[in-house]
């Protein structure tokens, strides 16, 4: 494995960098609540809107990942670009399928107010890698 990619927490247990990431753990923990969405949409036959719906969760995650593994700043920042992008997809989504009466805004409301917290830490975490000169 590339150098920084993962870490030795214990002798017994790897653990990969992005999982110590704030932004990532953020994300993970959002997303059991958008797959219980999703899963409410299948329920009603939506099938393709909760596809979409997870896709777009994931995408939020695996880009962080992702990127977490890169071998440079600029690299990582645009890894973190797509992620953001993700999160902006996300909170269409639920804004959209809440409107027309799919989902409860009582579900979706906590949800947006998470991703617009997730969006602006991946933003900030971006700028700093931006910022940080290239060895």
């Amino acid at each position: 494995m590339e150098p920084g990619a993962w870490s030795m927490e214990s002798q017994n247990e790897a653990k990969f960098r992005f999982e110590s990431l704030e932004i990532w753990q953020r994300a993970a923990t959002a997303t059991t609540s958008l797959f219980a969405l999703a899963e409410k949409l299948d329920e009603r036959k939506f099938h393709r809107f909760a596809e979409q719906l997870r896709a777009a969760t994931l995408s939020i995650t695996n880009n962080i990942a992702e990127g977490s593994g890169s071998d440079s700043p600029d690299d990582f920042a645009n890894f973190l670009k797509f992620s953001r992008r993700s999160v902006y997809e996300v909170a269409s989504m639920l804004s959209l399928l809440t409107k027309n009466g799919y989902l409860d805004e009582k579900d979706t409301h906590p949800l947006l107010e998470e991703l617009e917290q997730q969006s602006k830490m991946i933003f900030a975490f971006r700028r700093t890698l931006k910022t940080r000169p290239t060895s």
